[in-house]
């Protein structure tokens, strides 16, 4: 019998060494491969609509999710592994050092000094990668906070706009992409006028501060001023729109939207022109205002101009220019008379008009995408809102830079500031409402499962805060308007 040489010997056990390496590495892929195949066949025994490709992706991400979330919990492991053997080394020095032993407080500064890097580097690892999901996950505010008290169905297309009156009897204005305005009793629900002057879309309403008129813009070019006459409907006991289980959002489609006679807008006593219309545009007029007093309006419009009026006469005061692209908002200031304008542009306009002889004008760029609303709070602040999914907090005194930078996950759409308590209203085109104080902390979210809330892009948002039924109002494309009662007191003591 031959006898082997000491080389074919060692080759041999190198041989046999890598192939029980590849068997064990083809051991460890098979049985992932078996784990994935088992996890396949049981998605396959379920109940599904999704077809076989999409869920094999489905599955696959997952899998991805899971191996990423492995490798941060093993980081986390190692850093406080570390962490762990610095503090016992500090503290093995603190009795040895110069032969004294190290104070308390000494040995805790020392560690905390030394370990902050280490606490730094494990924060930054989490936040860039598991920040967007533990704000997806992040529980919402209770039921008993954030209420739907009614919904306002009645418009055949999307509601741009929705305001609240100033004066007595106090009712709900919505302005449609149907050609039309109603206004509604917050308390019923019931359309009580429609205003049918306009022969375009109507991209907003606001009310007089001081009488029963209301302010509308259109697509018509034109903006009009007309007065209404409301007699409120006697209060019926309303079921609890509230009274549903679970927080499954559901996805609806356009068959589940309401119906445009949906509450007998029809019906209603109808307003067929106006007082006055304001017609210097040349374009889409987007959004209208009163300025303080109600005896002067300002116009915004995608001529890229914005036109101040006086009321009595219908005539061109001012035209307010400057902006490169189209208008998109227009706002006064409740006790000065100052104006903001915001634009496709990325910008908006702060233009002065308390010195009759000097109308000053002043051109911040804190947005990368159109500025969809501008508005001013009490005291010196500025609100604005952007498809760049950011709203910023401005300071009026130094407007170089924002005091507040809030980022979303959609872009937003015409915000409110509720005044008193200074808490901002958020409408987002992923059909989200959320709540966040004027630092820039979310306050909540509102419910929008189980049928609730909006069913497609939310437009506009409008606090009316001493109404004590509903004191926040939304609208959307779902052609619907909807009442909210926002616990505030609760909501802050949350916070």
């Amino acid at each position: 019998m031959p006898i082997e040489s000491g080389s074919c010997a060692s080759a041999r056990q190198a041989k046999q060494k890598r192939k029980s390496h590849s068997l064990s590495i083809r051991r460890t892929n098979s049985s992932e491969q078996e784990r994935a195949g088992l996890q396949r066949d049981m998605l396959e025994g379920q109940d599904s609509k999704l077809p076989s490709a999409i869920r094999n992706t489905l599955l696959e991400l997952f899998g991805q999710i899971e191996r990423e979330f492995e490798n941060l919990y093993i980081e986390n492991l190692e850093l406080r592994r570390e962490i762990e053997t610095l503090n016992e080394r500090l503290a093995g020095e603190g009795q040895t050092v110069d032969g004294a032993e190290l104070s308390k407080g000494q040995l805790k500064t020392k560690a905390s000094h030394s370990t902050s890097q280490l606490s730094q580097k494990l924060k930054t690892t989490y936040k860039a990668s598991t920040s967007k999901i533990v704000s997806s996950f992040k529980t919402t505010t209770s039921r008993a906070i954030c209420q739907l008290v009614k919904e306002y169905v009645g418009h055949r297309d999307g509601i741009w706009d929705v305001s609240v009156a100033k004066t007595q009897p106090v009712v709900l204005g919505t302005a449609s992409a149907d050609h039309t305005a109603l206004l509604w009793s917050i308390e019923t629900g019931k359309c009580l006028v429609k205003y049918v002057g306009h022969v375009g879309s109507v991209n907003s309403i606001k009310f007089h501060p001081t009488e029963q008129v209301a302010l509308t813009a259109s697509g018509d070019q034109t903006a009009h001023i007309w007065r209404y006459i409301v007699q409120l409907p006697t209060p019926q006991p309303t079921a609890d729109c509230n009274q549903v289980s679970g927080e499954d959002e559901v996805e609806i489609s356009d068959k589940d939207e309401p119906d445009g006679d949906g509450d007998g807008s029809s019906d209603c006593p109808t307003v067929r022109a106006p007082l006055t219309s304001l017609k210097s545009h040349q374009g889409v007029v987007i959004a209208a205002d009163w300025l303080v007093g109600g005896k002067q309006a300002v116009t915004a419009s995608w001529d890229r101009t914005a036109n101040l009026y006086d009321v009595e006469t219908s005539e061109l005061v001012h035209s307010l220019t400057g902006h490169d692209q189209e208008l998109t908002h227009c706002c006064t200031h409740p006790t000065q008379r100052l104006v903001v304008t915001s634009s496709r542009d990325t910008t908006f306009r702060l233009w002065d008009f308390r010195d009759p002889s000097i109308h000053s004008v002043n051109v911040f760029q804190g947005h990368t995408d159109t500025v969809t609303s501008a508005v001013f709070t009490v005291g010196d602040n500025v609100v604005s809102g952007s498809d760049d999914r950011t709203v910023k907090v401005w300071d009026l005194k130094n407007m170089r830079s924002p005091i507040a930078t809030i980022r979303t996950d959609s872009a937003v759409n015409r915000i409110s500031v509720c005044v008193g308590q200074r808490i901002i209203a958020l409408p987002h085109d992923n059909r989200q409402v959320r709540l966040f104080d004027m630092s820039g902390v979310r306050l909540a979210r509102l419910p929008r499962s189980n049928r609730q809330g909006h069913r497609r892009m939310v437009c506009c948002s409008a606090w009316c805060e001493d109404h004590p039924i509903c004191n926040l109002f939304t609208c959307g494309f779902d052609r619907q308007a909807i009442g909210w009662n926002i616990n505030i007191p609760a909501l802050l003591q949350e916070k």
